[in-house]
């Protein structure tokens, strides 16, 4: 694969493609596999993705990169083989997410911060040499009737122009992830303030990275869909999530970006889907229109999985399925009828 900024960013997002995000911590996964009785042990968190990566269906036509956890990038399948080899062989990127999570924001009640930009040209270097070419953080937007102030979002925005900056020069394409939250408390904003508040970041966050001379023919961008809270007591249709969520994008994201690759959020399997593909099949945009999901292309797998080796091929099968679905939503030709399959 070419070491070019720009042609790794269009090499994850392929028409059909998307991104699996597998970069769950270890206290995350504990939270997954709890209420499936499964433990969380090194040799299980493993297993499973190893189930993951090894779709081949899944991997090799519908996903474009992985973004792994720390462990999982220096992590080996059971026969030895490197996880980052197996991505590869698939045709996909792998990635990292590089972020330290989120610390309150001295004097902004109920707003946080990015943190860990201290450590990262350091590690960005040990990442690249291990074979990650693209990384991701993540910024949390909380929304409620007076939130998010207008600081808090400058400070998220700059932190994440930083970032992309400092992966640029390390030769890896960032993964811009601005997320307005919809099941934060109280999560009962409406559709339009979600509108509002999703403009006024990404106005922030571009004029941040204009700032900070990123190449934005060389980022990905990982936006949350312009969608009501989820206690909100109206919920929207994909259409007006469509509607919302592109004419959002068009006002406040430049054409140069090759791709936008969205987070599900507190969505559910299907709603993911399905409000990928209206905004794919009813409207033109100019940058691709693609998936980055975690739960939304996991949980279904997860579920089959239950922790027994015995499940490992009916796993895959739930897992191929839910990336095939996405994939035709990223071109716009999913419906209902095809999830029967």
């Amino acid at each position: 694969m070419s070491d070019r900024l720009e042609d790794i960013a269009h090499a994850m997002v392929q028409p059909g493609q998307g991104i699996l995000a597998a970069d769950e911590s270890n206290g995350t996964m504990q939270k997954r596999f709890d209420p499936l009785g499964i433990e969380n042990t090194a040799d299980n968190r493993r297993d499973y993705r190893e189930m993951l990566f090894r779709s081949e269906q899944a991997m090799n036509e519908n996903v474009g990169g992985v973004i792994l956890f720390e462990e999982t990038l220096h992590q080996k399948a059971a026969d030895g083989t490197p996880f980052v080899d197996i991505i590869k062989a698939a045709g996909a990127v792998p990635g990292i997410k590089v972020d330290q999570g989120v610390q309150p924001l001295p004097g902004h009640d109920g707003e946080t911060v990015t943190v860990g930009l201290d450590i990262l040209a350091e590690n960005l270097k040990a990442y690249y040499d291990v074979g990650a070419r693209f990384a991701k953080w993540r910024a949390v937007i909380a929304v409620d009737k007076s939130l998010p102030s207008w600081g808090g979002i400058r400070a998220n925005a700059h932190a994440l122009a930083r970032y992309a900056a400092l992966c640029q020069a390390a030769g890896i394409v960032p993964i811009v992830e601005p997320e307005v939250q919809m099941d934060g408390d109280p999560g009962d904003h409406t559709i339009e303030r979600c509108h509002e508040v999703t403009a006024a970041t990404l106005k922030a966050v571009f004029n941040e990275l204009d700032e900070q001379n990123v190449k934005l023919e060389g980022i990905v961008l990982k936006p949350n869909m312009v969608v009501p809270g989820s206690n909100a007591a109206k919920q929207a249709s994909p259409e007006e999530v469509a509607e919302h969520t592109v004419a959002v994008l068009k006002r406040h994201v430049p054409s140069a970006v090759p791709g936008i690759a969205f987070l599900s959020g507190g969505q559910s399997d299907l709603e993911a889907t399905a409000n990928l593909n209206a905004m794919n099949a009813g409207h033109s945009a100019p940058w691709a229109l693609t998936y980055s999901y975690g739960r939304a292309l996991q949980a279904a797998a997860r579920e089959a999985w239950g922790g027994k080796p015995e499940n490992l091929p009916a796993a895959s099968k739930a897992f191929t399925h839910r990336a095939r679905m996405n994939g035709l939503a990223a071109k716009g030709e999913w419906n209902e009828g095809l999830e029967a399959g």
